[in-house]
């Protein structure tokens, strides 16, 4: 298999379009984004301050 080129990237664009239609996309991208920031934001806590935080409680 080759490299992705500007084609392939156009093609794959063209399929998603008809796919989910124009007014899909942007609700798509939002839900990828927050589900991006909720796994940073996740990834980020250490395990330890969690049990630090469960004793205080």
């Amino acid at each position: 298999m080759g490299k992705i080129g500007l084609t392939e990237i156009i093609l794959i664009l063209l399929v998603v379009v008809l796919l989910f239609g124009g007014r899909k996309i942007p609700e798509l991208m939002k839900g990828i984004g927050q589900g991006m920031k909720e796994f940073k934001k996740a990834s980020k806590l250490n395990p330890d301050e969690d049990k630090e935080k469960e004793k205080m409680q």
